[in-house]
């Protein structure tokens, strides 16, 4: 065996254990990934969560986050990370699964929303998960929770997002 040859095993030695460590399959692993895409002012602005702002608040909430593209079955995020960041479903569907219970969501229902300020409603074992081809949204809490310090107007979503997650997750 040529030392480049070796190099290469050890390479690819490492990194199926990685995958392994990472809970990935080692060979399906870009696969597994959401891919970064464009958000589009005109879009934004016709999307229920946000249909409330103004141009230069769409623009602010623009450049404080990151739009992601997640084919059916990727998951979106879980309650072990929900603290960090509010997602937000802007095309597609998803659904929140808990307990063995699974509730789907398009981008005008109560769950369009999930985590983030509110991350304490959600039940310890729950997780996201594109359901279709989606488009979401990602916003660190501590940008969001700026937002809503320059009232900017999600109350409305806020409101029934947290009635849906009291009232159908924390109930099991």
């Amino acid at each position: 065996m040529t030392i480049a040859r070796y190099f290469l095993c050890v390479v690819a030695a490492c990194a199926a254990t990685v995958a392994l460590a990472l809970n990935l399959p080692a060979n399906d692993q870009q696969e597994n990934h959401m891919k970064k895409s464009v958000t589009y002012l005109n879009l934004l602005r016709h999307t229920p969560f946000f249909t409330r702002l103004s141009t230069p608040q769409l623009k602010w909430v623009i450049a404080h986050s990151t739009e992601w593209e997640a084919e059916a079955g990727m998951e979106v995020s879980n309650r072990a990370g929900a603290d960090e960041y509010l997602w937000v479903l802007l095309d597609g569907g998803w659904q929140v699964e808990q307990g063995g219970h699974v509730f789907k969501a398009g981008h005008a229902d109560a769950a369009k929303w999930y985590g983030g300020t509110k991350a304490a409603l959600l039940p310890p074992d729950s997780r996201l998960v594109a359901n279709q081809h989606s488009f979401v949204m990602r916003i660190r809490t501590a940008d969001f929770e700026e937002m809503l310090r320059q009232r900017f107007d999600f109350d409305e979503h806020l409101r029934a997002g947290e009635a849906f997650y009291e009232a159908e997750l924390t109930s099991m």
